[in-house]
């Protein structure tokens, strides 16, 4: 109760001079109504404060008009060395000693406890407390922060660090590579980050620098400069991932970018010359394969045409060649049985066949050197005129009559013929010389 006096908050004295003495509340100057009503001096607070403090180890100020060094009004007058004295100081000291453990964690860090240098615990965001020092420590760890660092360039790409952007590839040539590394820790790695590696932030740009330096080295210089970027950056995370995962870092890459792939300057212009010769090259071989793609279909399907021709052709031969020789075969069986009627019914059907294609008939008789031409085409158009206007049968003996009898050497003869045709063509016969077996 003592103490709560001494030090009681809700003193209007505090800051205004007034230690509680009776000599200030003689003074009506200095007494708490007639101070105005301000706000309390904060040097007015300390110097009670200290007056307060002093009087408690028994240094009152001493006073004109005989204050004989006496506790002020309402303190605790207690002699120097007094046990409860000592007791109160511990208990103050102790209770500010232990209140300095609170501490406040804010949102996205983790406070890492260690007691006596050894990791203990992992503390939350939130008002949290430990064993004050040197008993407990902490350390804050944002684990929230996407950290980034870059690589081959600082700030731009014109910025180069050429010792970090050349690599080799696997066929022998060097590419200028500069890409951005991001990374965060994961949520229970901040004792790993802060005591598993000296320099956790520098072990991660050397984990990336050292995977994209083997990824590159096995790909070649044209996968890595065109189309193989996306893929040498999913490689290159999850290979500096395993790197960091080893060594138990607490840190996870979230992206790998890659910003610029080019040749080195000292080589771009032979370079390009390269690239441009090597576009011309797929471009020619475009156009060959479209003109071949062209080209071999055709050429493919005329000799499927081709070959089908020939196969039908052999077909058709093949096929009249057995139908002339079975029709021969069956010739020959019925010439062995009738010899003369066979051969003059095969002379009476070539006639036949020949006769059909002329218009022109001149029969040689037997007696003398008489011969008999008989007109076939206007026989044959007398009888379609005749057909077509009359409708009659009469033109043949008409047709007949107009045939003429020419003697040579003062003989003559009569003699009689009847042809008939059923079609005429374009051929030329002048003359046809008839067997006898035409009788």
């Amino acid at each position: 109760m003592r103490l709560q006096k001494m030090f009681n908050l809700n003193d209007p004295g505090w800051g205004r001079g007034n230690n509680n003495n009776n000599n200030d509340d003689r003074d009506p100057s200095r007494r708490p109504e007639n101070s105005g009503g301000g706000p309390p001096d904060l040097d007015q607070v300390w110097r009670d404060f200290n007056k307060r403090l002093g009087s408690w180890f028994g240094k009152g100020s001493r006073r004109g008009g005989g204050g004989g060094g006496r506790p002020p009004v309402g303190m605790p007058h207690m002699p120097k060395g007094s046990p409860t004295l000592v007791i109160g100081i511990l208990i103050i000291i102790v209770l500010l000693w232990l209140a300095s453990g609170f501490m406040i964690v804010q949102e996205g860090q983790v406070s890492v406890v260690t007691r006596f240098g050894k990791y203990t615990r992992t503390l939350s965001p939130g008002l949290q407390w430990r064993l004050p020092y040197p008993i407990e420590n902490s350390q804050n760890v944002n684990i929230a922060q996407l950290r980034t660092f870059e690589v081959g360039f600082r700030g731009s790409s014109r910025n180069k660090v050429l010792p970090e952007s050349l690599m080799l590839t696997n066929d022998e040539n060097i590419v200028d590579v500069q890409f951005v590394v991001q990374y965060r820790l994961l949520p229970t790695g901040a004792p790993a980050y802060l005591f598993n590696t000296s320099a956790p932030d520098d072990s991660v740009r050397q984990a990336a620098e050292t995977a994209m330096r083997e990824i590159v080295g096995r790909k070649h210089m044209d996968f890595v400069l065109y189309s193989g970027r996306t893929e040498v950056a999913n490689e290159v995370q999850s290979l500096a991932q395993s790197i960091l995962d080893r060594y138990d870092t607490g840190i996870q890459i979230s992206t790998v970018a890659i910003q610029n792939v080019q040749p080195p300057e000292q080589v771009q212009a032979a370079f390009n010359d390269a690239v441009k010769a090597g576009q011309d090259r797929e471009r020619q071989i475009n156009e060959g394969n479209a003109y071949a793609s062209k080209v071999i279909p055709e050429a493919e399907g005329q000799a499927s045409r081709m070959t089908e021709d020939a196969e039908g052709y052999s077909a058709k031969v093949i096929g009249q060649a057995t139908g002339d020789t079975a029709r021969f075969r069956s010739i020959q069986t019925e010439f062995a049985k009738a010899p003369a009627i066979t051969r003059t019914r095969m002379y009476i059907e070539t006639m036949q066949d020949i006769l059909q294609s002329t218009s022109k008939v001149m029969i040689d008789a037997d007696v003398g050197n008489n011969m008999l031409y008989l007109p076939l085409d206007q026989i044959m158009k007398q009888t379609a005129h005749s057909k077509s206007g009359s409708g009659s049968a009469s033109s043949a003996p008409q047709a007949s009559g107009a045939a003429s009898t020419s003697t040579q050497g003062g003989g003559s003869s009569n003699s009689s013929a009847s042809a008939t045709s059923k079609s005429s063509s374009s051929s030329d016969v002048n003359s046809l010389m008839v067997s006898p077996y035409s009788r």
